[in-house]
């Protein structure tokens, strides 16, 4: 695993020490091939990262903080060293010309905030750090899809979305800075090793009864389960940050992705949780199950929350650590608190409520189920949900809700996504639940679930498998060879 730590400088980080804050620079010898970001983590008087940004010429004039709050003002420089103090206006910093270096310094711990776990502006233990990009770092407000960035870090070891060289030197696009994802500064580092991509975590705290070895183990198992739903680990590599919360004994309390380029995931541990308690934990799956589906842009909660959380069930029935009849359970257990929520509603009404209602994830998991029943009716149980993903997948890492559709459609080889979609969206939410679930051979009764034979329990039996058709062992799920039936 390659650190972002370095060993040794080059010239221009050599100018001067991004402590003194107002000091002159000479002009450079010649332009920048790249806009150069150098980041140094200080202790004194206070934890901080000082950021300077040596611009290129032609940069835009306008940058952003994208999550703004942590930072007033930034120190400009011109050619000849004259400083000019700019202020942050809504985010907006709008540079004077002839401005070679911006400098500013974000604190991790500023005033009222103290040590709150807080995911986006800082949270540590021990001089480990957690943040995410988008709240520190100051970018183009523009991102010239030309335009070349450099990163470094200096004074603490970082994992960053990115990969560096063999020198700590971080190779970015403009554009990365958009959404620059889930950043670590300090803690303890594992990796984990799939057969064809590789998991860099940063753990962030300590736990009482977990040695860093058992959560990789953990992240391991768990990064194994999305092989169920995907053919190949979605992304070559991808950052998770571990952090252990003081006094909570849950495994898995909140998690999250950031869809930085690679996405990178966040997760909030129960610092007293034990190795036998990761047994029942789900929310790191939901986060990694999220990489299964593309970033749908622009955001459609309902439906990658949806994806997330059905896959979450079967993922785990397909893998062995959970029974068919408890994923079945969990899955109507959660369809009632989303009814409760929904009420009277529309599915419409009630995706347009909020994005982490229970009624947009169990909403959205209802019809992903619907989804995956259905193209598996229509091929035969030949074909499947998961094909869809991979369709998906063979054409980017980012898709629309609309190309969502037509890759439904492709694969079940037949209009569908649409008359299904209205069967939800423009009706009260839930009411397809009944009907689905009875022809599954899934009932409730006084005795809790019963998995039952009914007309589409062999529809069922091959969602808790992961195949498509157990009887006859055929499946087609290679993306490039699916084209609409005529």
């Amino acid at each position: 695993m390659s650190h972002a730590r370095i060993r040794s400088m080059l010239p221009l980080l050599c100018l001067v020490a991004l402590s003194c804050l107002g000091g002159a620079r000479p002009r450079a010898a010649k332009d920048p091939a790249a806009l150069r970001y150098n980041l140094t983590y200080v202790r004194e008087p206070t934890p901080a990262l000082d950021v300077e940004v040596v611009l290129v010429r032609g940069t835009p004039r306008t940058f952003r903080f994208t999550r703004p709050g942590g930072v007033d003002s930034v120190s400009a420089f011109r050619e000849d060293g004259e400083r000019l103090d700019v202020p942050v206006r809504d985010g907006l910093v709008q540079l004077p010309r002839d401005i070679r270096f911006l400098r500013y310094r974000y604190a991790l711990e500023p005033r009222g905030r103290g040590h709150g776990l807080d995911l986006f502006a800082g949270s540590a233990e021990d001089d480990a750090w957690h943040l995410t990009g988008r709240t520190y770092l100051i970018r183009p407000n523009l991102a010239p899809p030309d335009l070349r960035v450099e990163l470094v870090v200096q004074g603490i070891d970082a994992l960053l979305p990115w990969q560096p060289d063999d020198k700590g030197l971080y190779h970015l696009r403009a554009e990365d800075l958009v959404d620059s994802g889930f950043h670590a500064f300090g803690g303890r580092r594992c990796q984990v090793a799939l057969q064809d991509a590789v998991l860099d975590v940063a753990v962030l705290g300590h736990f009482t009864h977990l040695d860093d070895a058992r959560v990789c183990h953990w992240l391991k198992r768990t990064a194994d389960e999305v092989l169920t739903v995907r053919r190949a680990f979605p992304y070559p590599r991808v950052t998770v940050r571990v952090i252990p919360v003081p006094g909570r004994e849950g495994p898995g309390l909140f998690g999250m992705v950031l869809w930085s380029s690679p996405p990178s995931i966040s997760l909030l541990v129960g610092q007293d949780a034990t190795e036998a308690s990761f047994e029942r934990d789900w929310v790191a799956l939901h986060e990694m199950l999220h990489l299964a589906h593309p970033a749908i842009l622009p955001r459609v909660p309902w439906l990658s929350e949806g994806l997330a959380t059905y896959l979450t069930e079967m993922a785990q029935v397909r893998s062995g650590r959970q029974s068919a009849q408890r994923a079945w359970g969990e899955l109507v257990d959660g369809f009632a608190r989303g009814r409760d929520v929904a009420q009277a509603r529309t599915m419409k009404e009630v995706v347009a409520d909020s994005d982490f209602s229970p009624g947009t994830y169990w909403t959205g998991a209802l019809f992903a189920l619907h989804l995956d029943v259905e193209i598996r009716r229509v091929t035969g149980n030949r074909r499947r949900l998961e094909d869809v993903l991979e369709w998906l997948a063979a054409r980017g890492s980012t898709s629309t809700f609309g190309a969502f559709g037509v890759a439904v459609d492709e694969v079940a080889g037949q209009p569908l996504f649409d008359a299904l979609l209205a069967r939800h969206l423009e009706r009260p939410a839930f009411v397809e639940q009944e009907g689905l679930l009875q022809a599954l051979g899934v009932t409730t009764g006084a005795d809790g679930i019963q998995l039952v034979p009914a007309r589409d329990s062999a529809l069922r039996e091959a969602l808790e498998s992961g195949g498509c058709n157990p009887r006859a062992g055929s499946c087609v799920s290679d993306a490039s060879a699916i084209h609409r039936h005529p």
